[in-house]
């Protein structure tokens, strides 16, 4: 068993910048996949912060709100938003190369649903910048690191935390975590869409945990679809590529966003655009395949390279198309959880000593739609937070029980052990592959009641399957059927979730569109959705939003 003051479970932005926070404690961090591999390095377009004179805090905490469709906890997106500029400097000064101005100023573009140009960028590839730059600085500090390590239980003893189980993926051992503390900063769920542009390691898994744990999963029911996602492959296309004036046109040549938002056109909030790229395909305007064009040539081969290299290089790679000359074929895709574990904006949980920051966490800093480049942003003010509140815990709260640990350690090796001795069954993929298309299919960008019960239905009859998942590989050295099939368990669960709230939300709001309730609905929707694990079945409940300033106004873009 190892032990620790804190323990944070997962490498990207959120865990490395909690455990950073960190000054008087013992804290080490846990990941799936050494750090370095973590999906926050996928991250292109940007970081938002008020970093010009003319621009103000308080302009950035409405535009995130509106954006929000009025579901984001107004508390929580002011402490986002004030905190922001800091945040920003303080990556500069620990060595991220920002991209500059002529004047040598930190450089900013437009993003869609700004009403100011604030997103920082490092050309296209922020979160690769930002996450190597927080990586020098753990290294530095010389954080424990826990590489290769899948967790699949938070020890919970009397509603207090005090540890976590896991499985050593290059050798197969299970072993016991024990500590005062534990922060999740697992990401997000995306690969139980079949259509994504997360990475493969995107299960939601981390949230699926705490579930089981007892923590609620909040507003599950609000994923968010990138309007561009190459076609074909589903790699993500920043938002950076309009933001720096690229536009979209359907097969016929036209710029067809002047009909959805004749204001913000190609730059509108991401729910709208990508409803409007689908709506355009569905209706018959896309080329053949279902894909429209993103337009890059008329910015000329010099601004694409000092500023899209990422994505001319993405684009000649995997779709044999130079987009200085041609156009990209692009489609939306999942791209984010607004969803998350539920917790408020000091990261704690209903768990005692448990703390949530980053993608797997829904403090509601995104409500409804999350604005791109608000997402590097809380990894960066959330993680600090996280790991400044569980350092304050643990300096006044002693250890978990030790026979906690150790009775938890036991129940998962005999788990584990009980999945490899299936002679005969079901392979994992088929029961994976079959979660992926439902989803798909029937609670995507568009979504009606039937579609989300004949959903449910078929999740809750894969779940049943599950029971008799059989794993080929045998052996104990990278067994990565083993963790597939692991964390598919997971997987249904965080599916189940996402479908049941979103058939109990009767209205359309941000990323949730239902076409037999197309109108927001305030005077009964404007809450959040919680559900509970419980063994007899998911269990739904609803909580306030935190209005603080804005009152709900209809969106006009």
């Amino acid at each position: 068993m190892f032990q620790h003051d804190i323990i944070i479970v997962g490498g990207g932005l959120s865990g490395l910048r909690a455990a950073l926070s960190v000054k008087s404690a013992d804290v080490a961090v846990i990941s799936k996949v050494h750090p370095l591999r973590s999906h926050s390095i996928a991250a292109q377009g940007g970081i938002n912060a008020v970093l010009a004179t003319n621009d103000r805090w308080e302009d950035h905490v409405f535009d995130t709100i509106k954006g929000s469709d009025y579901l984001a906890d107004q508390d929580a997106v002011e402490v986002l938003c004030r905190d922001a500029p800091g945040r920003v400097i303080e990556m500069e000064h620990w060595g991220t190369l920002f991209s500059r101005t002529d004047g040598g100023r930190i450089a900013q573009r437009p993003f869609g649903g700004a009403g100011f140009p604030r997103t920082v960028y490092a050309e296209d590839r922020t979160g690769h910048h930002l996450l190597h730059t927080m990586y020098e600085q753990a290294l530095k500090k010389g954080i424990k690191f826990y590489d290769e390590w899948l967790i699949t239980r938070l020890v919970v003893d009397k509603g207090r935390c005090c540890g976590v189980t896991g499985y050593n993926i290059p050798d197969g051992m299970v072993e016991g975590f024990k500590a005062k503390a534990v922060i999740f900063a697992t990401g997000g769920y995306g690969r139980i869409y079949k259509h994504s542009t997360n990475s493969v390691i995107n299960t939601g898994f981390g949230c699926a945990v705490a579930y089981r744990a007892g923590a609620p999963l909040e507003d599950m029911e609000f994923v968010q679809f990138h309007p561009t996602t190459l076609f074909g492959t589903n790699i993500l296309i920043t938002e950076g590529a309009r933001g720096e004036g690229g536009f979209l046109v359907n097969r016929g040549g036209e710029r067809f966003m002047k009909r959805y938002s004749p204001h913000q056109l190609d730059l509108a909030p991401r729910d709208i655009v990508a409803r409007a790229i689908q709506t355009e395909i569905n209706e018959g305007r896309g080329f053949e395949g279902g894909y429209v064009h993103l337009d890059l040539t008329h910015l000329g081969e010099e601004k694409i390279n000092e500023r899209l290299p990422g994505i001319r290089q993405i684009a000649i790679d995997f779709a044999n198309i130079d987009p200085v000359k041609k156009p990209i074929p692009i489609r939306p895709g999942q791209h984010y959880s607004m969803g998350g574990i539920a917790s408020n904006k000091d990261c704690e949980t209903s768990i005692s000593g448990f703390y949530v920051c980053g993608e797997c966490s829904c403090i509601s800093v995104h409500g409804a739609n999350r604005l791109g480049g608000n997402s590097l942003l809380e990894t960066l003010v959330f993680g600090r937070i996280a790991g400044e509140n569980a350092e304050k815990y643990v300096n006044s709260n002693g250890a978990g029980e030790k026979e906690m640990i150790d009775r938890a350690t036991e129940d998962e090796k005999k788990k584990i052990s009980g999945l490899l001795e299936h002679k005969v069954g079901e392979e994992f993929f088929r029961i994976r592959d079959e979660l992926k298309t439902i989803l798909d299919e029937k609670s995507g960008i568009f979504r009606i009641e039937l579609d989300l019960t004949i959903a449910l239905d078929k999740i809750r009859e894969l779940k049943m399957r599950y029971k008799n998942v059989y794993v080929r590989n045998k052996g104990t050295i990278f067994n990565q059927e083993l963790v597939n099939v692991i964390e598919l368990e997971g997987m249904l669960d965080v599916a189940e979730a996402i479908c049941l709230g979103a058939k109990a939300r009767k209205e359309s709001r941000g990323s949730h569109f239902r076409l037999d309730y197309p109108i927001r609905d305030d005077a009964n929707w404007l809450k959040h959705t919680l559900v509970t694990f419980a063994p007899e079945g998911a269990q739904i409940d609803y909580k306030p939003v935190n209005i603080k300033i804005f009152q709900p106004k209809p969106r006009e873009y």
